[in-house]
């Protein structure tokens, strides 16, 4: 049985959100979303309503006084979920004070059906993970379905909310879909039969998604004002997001991406899935640009998925045809960041939950424990917040061992140590993905791990690389075989040549905070300066290679997809 997992959004059918919006509603009212921009009639639907400071009591009572409800307030991002009716949709766009209009789309996880199943030593030893790093010490917030308390997660769920309702309500943890126990499962579950990349981290669980798999972005954007507001209470150093909606408008005017950012800016790192829209349903061929909201999120970590086969080794490991490839819709920014290992994984599920009931060809059993096998980038998104776990614990060690606190890893510097030590996929045939498709490369916990702690010990003694010139050789050893680093970075979507480039550079558009003082072999010190030999992109436009070129129009090879037309089949993120 095939698993498929939707994604309907609230106003209008998936299938018609690449499509035009009438060339008079987007001048008519350019502060609406794509969905919001076709509707019409007098139904009530519920939207986000975003304003500029100082102006929310009165478009509260504007809201109000034109007989809608309020149904959630987002202090975090300058917003509120409220009901209006679509003929009312023009005059609100048209308000000085109202920054964006969108709808509150329903979300969903990005997994689907797995045939085989890997274990767990295989992923760890695929990681070249240390059996030292645990992530102990590193809160995560799992906003999603929920988490099972099962023996795998014994006295780590600290604290456990239901958002469903809108607003946060302490309960007992439980998990009736499965997907949230699931994830949780691969970053830190330890029940002797089964760890995760990080068995040492402590869960907070907000759940947003129903007991089928679906919730409101409203829902998850209140669990992450939560997560942000009680991230000292709970030791929350990371949002794990395997779940998501089409993007409808751009980044600075998509709600949940707003609250990825104020994550962000308040010192949580922030972990998201790219989706599962890598193919067009209508032709079977793998597509571009299907990247999801929030995975469109500037400082989000976005994750695309790996298939490693079953095998430590990589390379037979690629990049599975559902996985969402960049750029991203509107802003045109290079995504995913990086990819983990996301096919057909092996984790923790509850016997009473739905997907264990739906899909018994996915359930497992081991020595008298249950477990299931699915694959998608909420599974690759899982893994990679493990991996920053144990970077934040690694960082913790060194910050104690050298007697030193040169501040806490930010949202970016987690991101570029992903991306520098990423280990790019070579195919059997020598050639590899396009960074539009994996970005950097793989995941690589080894390398990320030793980076996290070298950023401190090279902060408090600038002699350790001399004293351990071996620590800063940018390869790391996966199974038999001694992988390069990409020693890259991908920020936005301009690429960006040179041999330096200022921190306080004009470039740095979207706030990029570097706060480590390290030096990497011949090509990368950040700092007060940046320096490195490799690509970085980022900015507002790009020419990649000899095949791509986009703005208004994405040219790939020898195809041309018009900014306007249905380039993926977004009805089906299962695929």
């Amino acid at each position: 049985m095939k698993l498929s997992l939707r994604i309907p959004l609230a106003i209008a059918a998936v299938a018609a959100l690449f499509a035009a919006a009438p060339a008079d509603a987007q001048s008519r009212a350019p502060k609406l979303d794509r969905v919001l921009q076709n509707a019409h009639g007098g139904e009530r639907q519920r939207v986000i309503v975003r304003f500029k400071p100082g102006s929310a009591s009165r478009i509260e009572q504007r809201i109000a006084s034109a007989g809608n409800r309020i149904f959630a307030k987002h202090a975090s991002i300058g917003a509120m979920t409220a009901e209006l009716r679509a003929d009312q949709f023009a005059a609100f766009a048209n308000d000085p004070d109202v920054e964006s209009i969108g709808a509150d789309a329903d979300v969903a996880p990005f997994a689907s059906a797995a045939d085989t199943s890997i274990s767990s030593s295989v992923l760890r030893n695929t990681l070249g993970e240390s059996q030292y790093a645990k992530g102990t010490g590193i809160g995560v917030a799992i906003i999603d379905s929920g988490i099972a308390p099962l023996p795998a997660f014994y006295g780590r769920i600290t604290a456990f909310y239901d958002v469903t309702s809108g607003v946060p309500v302490p309960t007992a943890a439980f998990d009736d879909y499965g997907h949230g126990t699931h994830v949780a499962g691969l970053i830190g579950a330890d029940d002797g039969n089964y760890m995760g990349v990080a068995p040492g981290v402590t869960f907070v669980g907000l759940k947003v998604l129903n007991k089928v798999g679906k919730g409101s972005t409203s829902d998850v954007i209140t669990a992450i004002e939560f997560a942000v507001a009680n991230r000292e209470r709970f030791n929350i150093r990371v949002i794990n997001l395997s779940l998501g909606h089409p993007i409808l408008a751009p980044a600075a005017d998509d709600p949940l991406v707003q609250a990825v950012e104020s994550a962000t800016r308040a010192g949580v790192i922030v972990v998201v899935s790219a989706g599962n829209v890598g193919i067009n349903p209508d032709t079977g061929l793998i597509g571009y640009a299907g990247v999801t909201s929030p995975g469109n999120s500037p400082s989000a970590i976005t994750v695309g998925a790996v298939d490693t086969h079953n095998t430590v080794t990589h390379g037979d490991d690629d990049v599975p045809a559902y996985s969402s490839r960049g750029p991203t819709w509107y802003d045109g920014l290079v995504k995913p960041d990086v990819v983990a290992p996301g096919h057909s994984m092996n984790s923790v599920i509850d016997v009473n939950s739905y997907l264990f009931k739906q899909y018994p060809n996915l359930d497992v059993k081991v020595n008298s424990r249950w477990y299931m096998r699915l694959s998608g980038t909420s599974m690759a998104t899982a893994v990679t917040t493990g991996v920053v776990a144990a970077m934040l614990e690694s960082r913790a060690w060194a910050t104690s061992a050298f007697g030193v606190n040169p501040g806490p890893l930010t949202a970016n510097g987690a991101k570029a140590m992903l991306q520098y030590t990423a280990l790019s996929i070579v195919r059997a045939d020598g050639t590899s993905p396009d960074t539009l498709t994996e970005g950097t490369g793989e995941v690589n916990a080894e390398g990320s791990v030793r980076l996290a702690w070298l950023s401190v010990a090279m902060w408090a003694n600038p002699a350790v690389r001399a004293a351990y010139p071996q620590y800063f050789v940018p390869a790391s050893l996966v199974g038999d075989a001694t992988l390069p680093w990409a020693r890259r970075l991908i920020w936005g979507q301009h690429v960006v040549t040179g041999d330096g480039l200022s921190a306080t550079s004009t470039a740095w558009a979207t706030n990029i905070l570097w706060g480590e003082n390290i030096t990497w072999g011949e090509n990368i010190l950040w700092g007060e300066n940046i320096v490195w030999g490799e690509n970085i992109v980022w900015g507002e436009n790009i020419i990649w290679g000899e095949n791509i070129v986009w703005g208004e129009n994405i040219i790939w090879g020898e195809s041309i997809v018009d900014a306007n037309s249905k380039v993926l089949g977004l009805s089906d993120l299962g695929r």
